[in-house]
Parts: structure tokens; sequence; C-alpha cells
């Protein structure tokens, strides 16, 4: 499954007579948006070809693309941004981004008057729940542990001293020259030995413990039983044959994206990252609520890090003999506050009983092609032509827009010298993408591109490819819609089944617009029979692809392509107005609220506000920011968006 990090924006629509008595309001509110998934079903209509109205978008972070493998990254990397000059000089150089034009995105399904609305104003205002492949919404509501005589006790815990665990957490990860850690028994007892053995053995993977007299004083000495092989990994004879190798368990967490939580854990576990599983990415700015599974660590452990992690909390423990695999999910169910909205009743109603009956256009969202000057899909057209010179340039020449400060002065020590040694040195966080291809240019010369860009974690450097894939997708739905409308037309395809099949002149009256498939090109797949199928080639063509040919010399970036629904249509959508007085304050309970017996603030009859809160659920790799830019008809483009309004809201 493919998974994508939403960047922060603001939305505002310009000021009509309606809009000024909340135009002070909404220039307080922030926005963010993220990617994730949508539904199907079958309905004909018509199109709406009118343009969106326009709006204003901020964009408050960097992208970050997680990284699966298993280098260390400290939250503390991040420096902040250099961008902080006046606000015409952020919207000047937002002029190079792109709009929704630019990747595609043009048409809308729904008849409706767009409206103002502000999401994600405060994280909390966005949750996700995620749905398992058993179709079970995933919920934060037991904190208990599971039962388990082979437990320690929950002194283990505690009786290891901060400055004991430093040096026993130094010896398991090789930090030092020391063999071995000794640490004194304090009151001793065979009882208090034991424990402090049980605390080693089970805190620090990989070391092993005894018991030695010294000087008439008992210490417990800790080391390496097997060398560095033994790092981190559990020790097969400490888990019990009857207990379910995998721990699996909810996560609930504020404002973090999974990849960061799951650094997280394990630095406080004191394991791997890659000990973990699960089943999809979830948003950072959000509250989200995911199954997590982790090989050989007891539930009691887990339960344990609830009393010292913030904006984390774990719970729903159950041990099971499988972990969990990427894309295995059904989907998501969101929970979306939209605050400070202008809509009337009747605009509010026409546009959610629209995403509910008829859905939405199923495109790839504006955070798919990156938010600099450099859109993605321009360096995955240049890796599919096999033109590497062009993908170093792409990814490390100076670019125009709002980047941090220190990616600006690496990419123009870059230009200045083409010396990846030099460039490198300018960037404090050696793990993004940049950073990657320079310590990959500095290992096998500028000669070797091919092979210093597979330095770049292999999911991160296929997003380049998917985004060109979805790059075409977009542009020729809207074509598709431009030219037959929202209705099944003979040449059309649907599927079968896992297969794609021409809809025929005869069949047609048997399907609708939800029955239809456009294809991502790849070898392995057919395209439509009538004139879109042309348009790809076309296409293609003028990037200097061969439709026919999809196969690259390099097998990670050969395409086989695969199909997508046109239109989504949302689950469970469920949606009431409220009014409200403070922007602060929640307006619905989350899973931790309900675990903690806090109650909904009593909201006001006629409050100075009012805030549309909607429900839905959405399948894999589509897209929530696609679903609400039906509702409100918002281009939700950064360059749109600062060129109507050049406040650079904070």
């Amino acid at each position: 499954m493919e998974t994508v990090e939403m960047n922060s924006v603001s939305l505002k629509r310009p000021r009509s007579e309606d809009d000024v008595a909340n135009a002070d309001e909404i220039k307080r509110h922030k926005i963010s948006e993220k990617s994730k998934a949508g539904n199907d079903s079958g309905q004909s209509i018509e199109t709406v070809t009118e343009q969106p109205d326009k709006s204003l978008l901020e964009d408050t972070k960097n992208e970050i693309i997680p990284n699966d493998e298993s280098e260390e990254q400290d939250d503390e990397e991040e420096e902040d941004s250099d961008e902080d000059g006046d606000p015409e000089s952020f919207a000047d150089m937002m002029k190079h981004g792109l709009t929704e034009s630019d990747v595609g995105i043009t048409k809308f399904v729904s008849s409706h008057k767009g409206f103002s609305g502000i999401l994600k104003e405060r994280y909390s205002d966005f949750v996700v729940h995620e749905i398992g492949k058993d179709g079970r919404v995933s919920h934060l509501d037991d904190f208990s542990v599971p039962v388990d005589d082979e437990d320690p006790p929950e002194e283990t815990f505690t009786v290891l001293s901060d400055e004991d665990k430093q040096r026993l957490e130094e010896l398991q990860l090789l930090k030092n020259k020391e063999t071995s850690v000794a640490i004194e028994v304090i009151e001793d007892t065979k009882e208090k030995r034991t424990v402090i053995h049980q605390a080693v053995k089970s805190l620090f993977p990989g070391l092993e413990t005894k018991t030695e007299d010294r000087d008439g004083k008992k210490y417990i000495i800790a080391y390496h039983a097997a060398g560095k092989k033994a790092l981190a990994n559990p020790r097969k004879h400490s888990w019990p044959k009857s207990r379910g190798s995998y721990c699996h368990f909810v996560l609930y967490k504020e404002n973090k994206d999974t990849m960061d939580a799951i650094n997280v854990l394990s630095k406080f576990l004191r394991v791997k990252p890659n000990i973990f599983s699960y089943m999809g990415t979830k948003d950072k700015r959000a509250i989200t609520v995911q199954e997590i599974a982790v090989l050989r660590i007891t539930a009691q452990r887990l339960a344990h890090l609830n009393k010292c992690l913030m904006n984390f909390k774990l719970g729903n423990f159950s041990y099971k003999n499988h972990p969990l695999k990427l894309g295995e999910l059904q989907g998501n169910h969101f929970t979306v506050v939209l605050r400070s909205i202008t809509g009337t009743d009747d605009q509010i109603e026409q546009a959610m009983h629209s995403l509910r009956e008829i859905g939405f256009i199923n495109y790839y969202g504006m955070q798919r092609f990156g938010t600099t000057a450099v859109p993605t899909y321009q360096i995955g057209r240049a890796i599919l032509q096999n033109n590497w010179n062009e993908v170093m340039d792409l990814i490390l020449k100076p670019r125009p827009g709002a980047e941090k400060g220190y990616l600006v002065k690496c990419r123009e020590e870059w230009a200045k010298t083409k010396d990846p040694a030099a460039a490198l040195k300018k960037l404090p966080v050696k793990r993004c993408v940049e950073g990657q291809l320079l310590r990959g240019l500095l290992k096998y010369g500028m000669k070797n591109i091919i092979s210093a860009f597979g330095i770049i974690p292999r999911n991160n450097r296929l997003m380049y490819i998917h985004s060109y894939q979805s790059y075409v997708w977009n542009n020729m739905v809207s074509k598709r819609i431009e030219e037959y409308g929202l209705r099944a037309v003979p040449g059309d395809l649907t599927l079968k089944g896992a297969t794609a099949v021409h809809i025929e002149e005869g069949d047609v009256d048997n399907y609708t617009i939800h029955d239809v498939v456009m294809p991502l090109p790849g070898f392995d797949i057919i395209y439509p029979k009538h004139k879109i199928g042309e348009a790809y080639k076309e296409m293609l063509v003028a990037d200097n692809l061969d439709i026919n040919n999809m196969r690259h010399k390099i097998r990670d970036y050969s395409l086989s392509g695969a199909y997508r629904k046109i239109i989504i249509r949302p689950q469970n959508v469920n949606w009431a107005v409220v009014a409200y007085d403070d922007p602060k304050i929640p307006l619905f309970t989350t899973d931790l609220d309900k675990l903690e017996g806090k109650p909904l603030p009593v909201l006001p009859t006629d409050g100075k506000f009012r805030a549309l809160k909607m429900e839905f659920s959405l399948p894999p790799s589509t897209y929530a920011t696609m679903a609400i830019r039906e509702v409100l008809k918002m281009d939700t483009s950064i360059k749109n968006q600062t060129q109507l309004n050049t406040t650079w809201l904070r």
C-alpha cells in the first residue's frame, strides 16, 4: 500500500458579505491535510465542470518521508525553518508551486455551491480509526494486561537506576569498550538478585547475567552472551512456547506519524524498529488509532510505557502467532471537524448528501506530488526515461519556494561545487532524500548515479515513479470525465474479480460510473478502447516514454500498472452542524477521553461560530483530502491559496 505524509494547510474563501463576520476568526485558524482512503458503488450523474471557488491555504511543514531502514532518527534532528520572512516573501516563493490543474485535478461531481471551512485547526479535529481486514474498527478501550504467569514482577521495571540503565544500554549497543557491567546489589537478598537478573534480561535483550562476590559484596554482572549477533534479538529460550510470538496492541497517538511513533517506542524498549509491524501509516497532525504488532515484547513491558510516554497510549493487548502486513487493512474511519464554516444549512445538506450518494473523484491528492517547485512526478519521469543525470539534478539543484534553511544552503553548495562532501556538511539532517543521495554519490562517485540513488530506501525511490503514474492517472480521468461525463460508456474498463475487461455496447446499461476503473500505466494492464486509450499513448509519447514498453532496465523501476476506481463513494457517512464560542474546545470525545471519563463540553445552541462534524469510512489508497475538496469546492493547492491572500498565517 502506498503511504503519504500530508502537508499542513489553512483554507479560506475570498471574503463576501456573508463571510465578513467570520473573517477574523478564520485568519486565526490553521488546517492540515493527509492521504487516506474511499469506497465505491454505482449511480449515473451529470458532469459538473465549474471551477472551484478560490480559497487560502498554508503549508506549515516540509514533507517527511518515512524511512523503514534501521538507521536511528532523533526527534530533535529537525531544525527550525529559515523561511520566517515577511508574508509577501512567502507568497512570492509559493508562486513556483503546483496548482491542482498542474496535476490534472480539475473536475467535480456535485452541483452545490462551495463554502469555507477550516480543517485541523486543532490536530484533535481530525481522528482516524483503522479498519482491519475483518472489518473491525480499531478502538482503544482497554488498558488491562493479559494475565501470564511467565511475566516478571512489576518491580522489574523500577529496580534499576537511570545510571544502571544508561550503562546497560551502552553495553547492549556496543557503544563503548566495556565487556560487562557490574551492578551492586543493595540490601542483598536472593529475591532482590532475582529481580535484577530478570530486569536486565527483559529490558536489554541480548545480555546475560551472573552473580559474583567482590570484596564481600554481591554484584550482578551483565555481559554479551553471543557477541554482536545477540544485539536486540529476543532470546528464544526466554519466550514461553504456549504464548504467541507477537504481541498485538492498539496504538493511540496524537500529533505523531506512525514511523516517528515506532522509533520512539523502539528507543524506550531498547530494540530495533524493524521488529514492529503495522498495516498502514497514519497522519501526523491528527489523533489516530491503529493496530501494531511487535515480536517477543510482553504486554507488561508495553503497558509500562503508558507511564512515561506523552501523546501515546497503548492498550487492547493480545498475543498472536503472526505479524501485521502493510496493506492488510480494509481502510480507515474518519471523524473530521470543519470549523468556522460559512455555508448555509441547505448548502451543507446538499454537499453531504452528494458525498454520501454520489461520492467524489478518486484523484491522487496534492501531497502525492510534493510541496516544492520540483514535483515528485518529474523525478519519476526522469527515472523511467533512464535519465540519471536529470534525476540527480532534480533532487539536488536549487529550487525556488519555501524550504528548510539548511536544505537551501545544501543546494547552493551543490550548485557551486558539485562536491557531495561539501554539500553534505550543510545538512544537519542526513536522513532526508538529499542527504541519502549525497552519501551515495560520496560512496560510489559521480559516474555511478544509479548505485548512489539506490542508497535511498526502496519505498522512497518507488514513490517517485508512483507519483508519475498518479500524474498520468489524474490527467486521464479528467479527460475521461470531460469527454464522456459521469456515466459508463462502451470502451470503458471495469473489473471482473481482479481482471479488467472492456464494457461492450450491449452491456453498457448494466454499469454505472461507480463500476468504471482507469489504469495506471504499466506493462501488465489494458487501456480503454475509446479516445482516452489514445490519450494515454499521446501523453507518454510527449514524455519520451513508450506505452508498449514499460519495463525498465532496473527491475525495481519496471511498472506493471494497476487499476483504480474513478469515483469513490464513502461508507458510513454522517454529519451534524454544531455551534460553539471557543475555538479551543473539542467538539467530540476521543477514545482516551472516554477511558478517562472526560465529558464532552456543553455547547451553546447559538454560538459565535458553526462547525461541520463529518464521519465517513474510506478504503486504502484514496485521499480524504479529495473527499473534503468535493464538499467545500476548494482548490487544495498551496500556490492557488497564497496568491489570493499574501498573509502567511501562523
